[in-house]
């Protein structure tokens, strides 16, 4: 997703994140740092991650909509789709493994 969020930010004429640190004061999702990490708490944390993302994205397609934007909301429903997809899967393992 990086890049075409950059490629879109510069044809729209804003500007683009600079550095590691600059994306990491954006970070909404919280990383995990811990040693270990179980299977079903990797697994239950991915699902939510990705929830949470497709919560987001669907904030910023409004914005887009709202916007008249339709190129940017055209490559934000891909990812939705995407996001949608790997929440389901991760479900129904997480589902499969109780």
């Amino acid at each position: 997703m990086t890049d075409p969020v950059a490629e879109r930010a510069r044809k729209l004429g804003g500007l683009t994140l600079h550095s590691i640190s600059e994306i990491s004061s954006h970070q909404r999702l919280k990383d995990n740092n811990a040693v270990h990490v179980s299977d079903t708490a990797m697994l239950s944390e991915l699902y939510s991650d990705n929830r949470q993302l497709t919560a987001s994205l669907r904030s910023i397609h409004e914005v887009c909509e709202r916007h008249m934007d339709a190129a940017t909301a055209s490559l934000i429903e891909v990812w939705i789709d995407e996001t949608e997809r790997r929440a389901w899967f991760l479900g129904e393992i997480i589902h499969n493994l109780d």
